[in-house]
């Protein structure tokens, strides 16, 4: 979340276009933060594809960094069109999204019920985290005046980071460009604005979405308080919901020092979803991934030790 105001000069270039990895017919839709890329999702798509899934973090017009803003109308576009060509080739799609990408999942499953499973990472309906500037509130008005294209706002430490090693080389980075791994040093108040109508459309329409969902969030984010998880706990409809907190990271959880923990408990319920699901279609032969074999071997000898 931005810190402080700097006039707009630069101009943000993402650092990584689109991912796209071949695997099985489970395919998983990787959903960016604001005015970021594909990059800050790096790791848990390796992951993942070494876990079986075809995996895909694209880069979306009027969303990503590198291309023109738009209002958040066309990101759902944008995230639709991804799904929509997922779905024709693959029998399964569930979509993954972090921070205010957990917003677009939401939103974007919404129109596409079809969906396998829906993972939220950071999920950001609302920027009220303990390291959010105390003049938050004058965003949203700020947008309303001349500052809304003269003005963007500035990313400060800790960057979404624990890991302080990992936040020294953001630091450096921001400092040398207008954009890093875990995402761009500035973000327009145009932007904001867009994610916050965003925000308030899916919280309109959270209870209809009754799709496998699974939620990370860390304890101590400091850009999205636990509120936001607990939102969604309380009102989705979804019948199969998981909650999973971390107590040793910030915000950006998947490059924080729980990576490997987000990346394993994500490609594990992504399988289950997929086994619960063809418990109940005899034809369909789903995978069981390296995760998940490990978690039954496990529960198989706990199991065995209490006989």
């Amino acid at each position: 979340m931005p810190d402080s105001a700097i006039p707009a000069m630069e101009t943000l270039a993402p650092s990584s276009g689109r991912i796209f990895n071949e695997g099985d017919g489970h395919a998983v839709l990787l959903l960016h933060g604001l005015s970021s890329s594909p990059l800050e999702l790096r790791y848990l798509a390796r992951y993942l594809h070494e876990e079986g899934f075809t995996i895909c973090a694209p880069v979306i017009e009027g969303y990503s960094a590198g291309s023109a803003e738009a209002p958040m109308e066309r990101w759902l576009e944008g995230a639709i069109a991804e799904f929509d060509a997922l779905a024709a080739k693959y029998d399964r799609v569930s979509v993954c999204g972090l921070s205010i990408g957990g917003a677009l999942a939401l939103r974007l499953i919404r129109e596409r019920s079809n969906a396998q499973a829906l993972a939220l990472l950071s999920l950001t309906l609302d920027y009220d985290g303990w390291a959010i500037p105390w003049y938050r509130f004058l965003l949203d008005w700020a947008y309303y005046t001349p500052l809304r294209n003269r003005y963007r706002y500035r990313e400060a430490e800790p960057f979404g980071l624990r890991n302080e090693a990992l936040r020294a080389k953001i630091a450096r980075a921001m400092q040398r460009n207008a954009f890093s791994e875990v995402g761009p040093s500035t973000i327009s108040l145009p932007a904001l604005h867009q994610a916050a109508r965003l925000a308030r459309s899916v919280r309109k329409e959270v209870a209809a979405i009754a799709n496998d969902t699974l939620l990370i969030h860390a304890i101590d984010d400091e850009t999205s308080s636990p509120r936001n998880p607990r939102f969604i706990i309380e009102n989705i409809g979804a019948s199969f919901l998981r909650t999973i907190w971390l107590d040793d990271s910030y915000h950006m959880i998947t490059s924080d020092n729980e990576r490997e923990i987000v990346a394993r408990e994500t490609a594990l319920f992504l399988r289950e979803s997929e086994m619960a699901r063809g418990a109940s279609d005899p034809g369909s032969q789903p995978v069981v991934s390296k995760a998940l074999a490990r978690r039954l071997r496990q529960l198989a000898a706990v199991a065995g030790g209490r006989n």
